[in-house]
């Protein structure tokens, strides 16, 4: 699907036109099941208002059975842009039909997979994405029966600035301050996380031009001066032996988040005796299409099975 993944791009457009810098391109990923299930989907479901906004998610899940492990997945953009409907609307076919989104694609496994819109930057500095990330993880606990989800069954998985959302879900689950809205007596802690190339370390940005072009507007003019602004919004800063199962996917010629992110994350995660798995793929940029996303893709259900299902496919 083309939208999803162009979409992760946003907002960092005028940096991915330097050499070499890919746009992400994809198409639905397909992946392979023996019966996949009929699904059903729910669009604009209000999941919280805070500071008087509104936030919606989409959700897709099995229209039998039940209940199933329920994936959180958070759209890209830098934080300023992107939209949960990359995520959940299909595209239209060379037959003009709509096909089914990756949302849906995903249910078709066994799961229950809400694209979780969240208040966007510079109207709405951070920590407002995660608080909404965090709120929308407690209404999907708090309204599990509704959804058919299993309660103690939560994945939260994300691209780019999504897949940065997706860590701090499975990695800062303890920070006070991150949690306002509704439904607060319920935990916002997921149990497996999956990142497609999302930064890691913020300190790693040390050129003044990308901050000032992509850092501030989304964590404040303090950020240049403060370094604990960076280092607490940086997954890398939560790593604990404690730490949920977390695969990371990077391209290794991305000049937009430079894999480095991962490698390090990954290393100090191993090291702090958390489970922690890497794909780095070779000459891929900020994103990848094709039979490179498909395979990421089933990879990503694959773990996802391992740790919420008990399964381990090959």
């Amino acid at each position: 699907m083309t939208r999803p993944v162009i979409a992760l791009a946003v907002g960092l457009l005028a940096l991915a036109t330097l050499p070499g810098a890919e746009l992400p391109l994809a198409t639905a990923p397909h992946p392979p099941t023996a019966t996949p299930l009929a699904v059903k989907s729910e669009k604009n479901v209000l999941y919280d208002t805070i500071e008087k906004e509104k936030l919606y998610l989409d959700i897709a899940m099995p229209k039998a059975g039940g209940p199933y492990p329920c994936i959180v997945l958070l759209h890209g953009g830098a934080w300023i842009g992107g939209s949960r409907k990359d995520l959940s609307i299909g595209d239209k076919g060379k037959d003009g039909k709509i096909g089914p989104s990756m949302i849906e694609e995903v249910a078709a496994r066994g799961y229950v997979v809400a694209s979780v819109g969240y208040r966007l930057a510079p109207k709405h500095p951070f920590p407002a994405q995660i608080q909404d990330a965090r709120a929308a993880v407690r209404f999907l606990r708090a309204n599990a029966k509704d959804y058919g989800i299993d309660r103690d069954k939560f994945a939260a998985a994300g691209f780019s600035a999504g897949g940065h959302l997706a860590l701090l879900l499975g990695l800062a689950d303890k920070v006070e301050g991150w949690d306002v809205g509704a439904n607060t007596s319920e935990s916002s802690r997921v149990q497996c996380v999956v990142d497609f190339f999302g930064p890691t370390d913020l300190t790693l940005y040390t050129t003044e031009a990308i901050q000032d072009a992509y850092l501030v507007p989304v964590f404040g003019k303090k950020a240049k001066t403060d370094k604990e602004v960076y280092k607490n919004a940086s997954p890398v800063t939560y790593v604990s032996k404690d730490a949920p199962p977390v695969l990371m996917f990077h391209g290794t010629f991305d000049v937009v988040v430079p894999v480095t992110h991962s490698e390090s994350l990954h290393k100090k995660l191993r090291d702090a005796g958390a489970t922690s798995e890497l794909i780095t793929l070779f000459a891929e940029g900020h994103g990848w299409n094709g039979r490179a996303l498909t395979k990421s893709v089933n990879t990503a259900v694959n773990f996802l099975d391992a740790h919420l299902k008990g399964k381990d496919k090959k």
